[in-house]
């Protein structure tokens, strides 16, 4: 064994690292999780989250009587189901349709492009949206005002009642091409002769799609759904709820943009209550464990496959 690790120690470097630092980032902060059953002070430091009072579940209490606890649920439960009801087949299909295209250079350059926008900040997309949707000087708007399709801009970034389907939009642009690369790897791996022989006894495009490529992507698409799933109040796999509500919410459309990641973040910075944010982003990471181990017990029942 020593002779082996001495052989590698070089990627046994490498990996040593990557646990430090999951160690430092990861593990060392949940100390912060006591903060949530303490009278905790930023002026008592580190040693405060140790030392203060214990104070039980009381914030959490104060969280389930708060005045805007049903609309911040709601929010973060609407803007999450929408986005991986909608979001989340999006890739998939893409995949699909990449996988039939035969022109290699078409195909790369669609992939390109698709996934492009994965690596453009929220920040950036948020701006280029006030561009695209501003009511003074839009694209969109002055477009469409001038066409004669609409009489007044549309307050797409004021309005309510459209900041979900921004979010869900916006959501799907930044991050389909991202997530099919997932699945046209799972596609990739495919055998050949499954499609040679499917097209040889006379199966059509969409018959070898429903009985080969579906069925073969299947576990791909599990552990994805699970992941998805778990992240869903945060919407880590279909696009950051946090930075998209923080980043285009606004006084005139808080009553929807208003999510449990910017409440609790309002809460601890913005009013230095740190240990009431922390009781908060403690509660959403109970629900998301709960959530993945639920999804992937179905999953196992439904389809003999999980993620563990």
């Amino acid at each position: 064994m020593w002779s082996s690790i001495k052989r590698q120690k070089y990627a046994h470097m490498f990996v040593l690292t990557g646990m430090l630092i999951v160690f430092i980032f990861q593990y060392m902060p949940m100390f912060g999780i006591l903060m949530a059953f303490k009278q905790y002070s930023i002026t008592t430091g580190i040693k405060g989250i140790f030392t203060s009072q214990w104070v039980g579940f009381k914030y959490f209490v104060e969280f389930f009587n708060a005045y805007n606890f049903e609309q911040i649920v709601k929010n973060t439960i609407g803007i999450s189901l929408l986005k991986l009801v909608f979001t989340f087949p999006v890739p998939i299909l893409l995949a699909i349709m990449l996988n039939e295209v035969k022109s290699r250079f078409f195909k790369r350059f669609v992939q390109t492009v698709s996934y492009f926008p994965h690596f453009i900040s929220w920040i950036v997309v948020s701006g280029l949206l006030v561009i695209f949707f501003s009511t003074n000087s839009g694209i969109v708007n002055d477009a469409l005002l001038s066409l004669g399709i609409i009489k007044e801009p549309i307050a797409l970034l004021s309005n309510p009642d459209y900041f979900w389907g921004l979010a869900v939009g916006s959501a799907m642009w930044k991050e389909a091409g991202w997530w099919a690369i997932i699945f046209l790897a799972a596609i990739s791996g495919l055998d050949p002769s499954l499609y040679e022989a499917a097209e040889i006894d006379g199966a059509g495009r969409l018959r070898r799609i429903w009985h080969i490529t579906l069925p073969g992507i299947r576990g791909t698409i599990v552990v994805v759904l699970i992941l998805a799933v778990g992240s869903l109040l945060g919407g880590g796999l279909v696009g950051s709820n946090f930075e998209q509500s923080y980043l285009l919410g606004n006084v005139m459309n808080n009553e929807k943009s208003e999510i449990l990641q910017t409440y609790a973040f309002k809460m601890g910075l913005a009013q230095g209550r740190y240990a009431f944010a922390t009781a908060i982003d403690l509660l959403q990471s109970i629900i998301a464990i709960i959530l993945v181990f639920s999804s992937n017990y179905i999953s196992k029942k439904a389809t003999k496959s999980g993620l563990f």
